[in-house]
């Protein structure tokens, strides 16, 4: 092995060159996954359909306005903003999400029975959607699961609880955002 003794100028320039190498090799690496991809913070946008596991269409923004939203900010149902982790734009996906990710089991509970009195005549039919507002004041869309002689049985559950749930995604855009100030899930 031989050893070379370089001159000022020579090191100079053996260090240049180097440096140079260096500098383009990790450009290149920085190159290779500079993608930017869904993570949290970022604000992105997006295509989607929602079927039921039966193939039902629930909805669609297809060739509408895309639905916006800021990954880790729990705007989404937590099975769906899970699988959108890591996809880049233009990126295409199926995702299948099962009730406890999504809107959660029927929850008996959630069933109350009233009086007919209390519900508008042209609702008084299974399946009508009702509004009103709760002790709280907050405003509540239950809809009518039974009718019966005097009473009414209205479902407080989401319409989606209990389904398994089907979006077809795409990624449309991606753009640096804030990161959401409180982590936890509002509920």
């Amino acid at each position: 092995m031989n050893m070379y003794r370089l001159t000022g100028g020579g090191l100079l320039a053996f260090v240049m060159v180097v440096s140079v190498n260096v500098a383009c090799a990790q450009a290149q690496t920085q190159k290779g996954t500079s993608k930017m991809t869904v993570s949290e913070g970022k604000l992105v946008s997006l295509e989607y359909t929602l079927r039921l596991d039966d193939k039902t269409v629930v909805e669609s923004n297809v060739g509408g306005d895309p639905l916006k939203y800021t990954q880790g900010a729990h705007e989404l149902i937590v099975g769906l903003e899970k699988a959108l982790e890591g996809m880049a734009v233009g990126d295409k996906k199926t995702v299948t999400v099962p009730p406890a990710d999504g809107y959660g089991a029927v929850d008996p509970k959630a069933f109350q029975e009233v009086s007919k009195k209390l519900i508008p005549p042209d609702a008084l039919k299974v399946g009508a959607q009702l509004q009103g507002r709760g002790p709280d004041g907050r405003v509540l869309y239950p809809r009518v699961s039974e009718v019966k002689d005097e009473t009414v049985v209205l479902d407080f559950n989401h319409p989606l609880a209990g389904k398994t749930l089907v979006f077809d995604v795409k990624v449309l855009d991606i753009k640096d955002g804030a990161v959401p100030s409180n982590p936890k899930r509002p509920h």
